[in-house]
């Protein structure tokens, strides 16, 4: 361990200093969150497919207590009713509060563990913006979104500079959870060890003040702003939140208003009694978290939305036949790509998108190839009319792409495990040809 980062340690947390340094010998937190788009924390335990204990940090938030391993693997896990994530990791959405119809934007989101726990919360009535200034996360960040089953979310892949002019004052919430020196991640990550340096801590600090002044003008007036990072550096957490309140008077630091972790520092304009950091000794590898409010008037950018494209026919018959109830989505055609959502879709200028809302499936020679997405989509779960629900066995050899010998309605179907979506196949009625991704499957 760096010498130069444990004497700033030592300063920082003086009589707990040798607590601290025992934990770094323990094995480091794991835990998981249930996706409450589909399936609630009790039904996830009821399953007893590992050792779990509730969180401190998030009601839908488990601590692993078991050895269990591998269980990225786990059908469950793959089905996207939990997501792995170290626990105190939930502790930044739990501040930011996330309801039913709120905007949130995300704006440092990969690999998605935040972003798919505001999905949850806001439910299928919000929408959440998820961006990712590295291409390579971003793609992560779509495939974790898209795993969990998440449709009302537009994902993008600019900087904060690019993007935040076009969403002035339309946030409800925004969570900037900022690259950072990663001082919590050490026994996770042996890069972010390797990386650490004073210099970077400082240059890290310089960075996310840059980004905050991105994100303050995308809320609107009594918006709220969550700040967190992963580091215990009071250059990166009290330090940033107190120099963006002297340039922004008009954002009041709130009380986070939990009791997990412990209070900061008081810093200039910060009042230490009003964040929260978390230590190793707090039950989790460490986050700081501040929460700030807006106070005056912000003008907005108008929203300019898509008009929903009108359904070929052959999508039409398609969802017809797939689908009970169609007639509250919105859906958009581009370069025969078809994507749906409750929401309407949004347009952006010279902003790269990834992905926004349910991507349906491609228009291919006159008829629609359904995506796997399509299929594991939290919005669609319970409307799907043709499903078939795999045994062990079959969803064994699912898994590993082979067809399933099976009599089944002819078509496309939904297949499902224990009542919940796995992907889809084809049947000619006797035989289901096997749609599952390729990179998915198992060996």
């Amino acid at each position: 361990m760096n010498e130069q980062f444990l004497k700033r340690m030592q300063t920082l947390l003086g009589a707990e200093y040798d607590a601290y340094v025992e934990t770094l010998h323990n094995p480091p937190f794991r835990g998981l969150r249930a996706n409450l788009l589909k399936i609630q924390p009790d039904a996830l335990v009821k399953r007893q497919f590992a050792s779990l204990s509730p969180s401190p940090f998030a009601r839908e938030g488990f601590v692993l207590t078991g050895s269990e391993t591998g269980l990225g693997n786990h059908i469950y896990h793959r089905q996207g009713l939990f997501y792995m994530q170290e626990p105190s990791a939930s502790s930044a959405v739990t501040v930011l509060d996330p309801q039913p119809g709120d905007w949130v934007l995300d704006l440092c989101a990969a690999p998605g563990g935040k972003s798919t726990q505001i999905a949850a919360r806001i439910g299928h009535a919000g929408f959440l913006i998820a961006n990712e200034i590295d291409g390579g996360r971003a793609r992560v960040l779509m495939s974790n979104l898209e795993r969990l089953g998440v449709s009302e979310a537009l994902i993008t892949h600019a900087s904060p500079e690019q993007l935040c002019p076009q969403l002035t004052g339309w946030m409800d919430k925004v969570l900037v959870d900022a690259p950072c020196s990663g001082e919590g991640m050490f026994k996770k990550e042996d890069q972010a060890l390797a990386d650490w340096s004073v210099e970077h801590v400082r240059s890290c600090g310089l960075r996310q003040q840059k980004i905050l002044e991105s994100a303050v003008f995308t809320l609107k007036e009594q918006g709220i702003l969550v700040y967190s990072t992963c580091t215990y550096a009071p250059e990166e957490n009290e330090q940033v939140i107190d120099q963006f309140l002297r340039k922004h008077p008009e954002m009041e630091l709130l009380d986070c208003g939990v009791k997990f972790g412990r209070p900061g520092l008081s810093l200039g304009l910060v009042d230490g009694a009003k964040v929260r950091r978390i230590f190793p000794m707090d039950q989790g590898e460490g986050h700081f978290v501040a929460k700030l409010r807006k106070r005056a008037p912000q003008p907005s950018v108008r929203q300019r939305f898509v008009k929903s494209s009108p359904l070929p026919p052959a999508a039409r018959d398609f969802f017809n036949d797939q689908l009970t109830e169609i007639g509250d989505l919105h859906f958009h055609l581009e370069q025969d790509r078809l994507s749906l959502m409750r929401h309407e879709f949004i347009q952006l200028d010279k902003i790269p998108v990834l992905r926004q809302g349910v991507m349906a499936g491609e228009i291919v020679k006159n008829r629609l190839e359904p995506h796997h997405h399509f299929y594991t989509s939290a919005l669609l779960q319970d409307r799907f009319t043709k499903t078939v629900e795999l045994d062990e066995n079959q969803l064994t050899l699912y898994l590993q792409g082979l067809p399933l010998t099976m009599n089944a309605p002819r078509g496309f179907l939904c297949l499902r495990f224990e009542g919940y979506p796995v992907g889809f196949g084809k049947s000619d009625g006797a035989v289901i040809k096997n749609k599952y991704p390729k990179g998915l499957r198992t060996r």
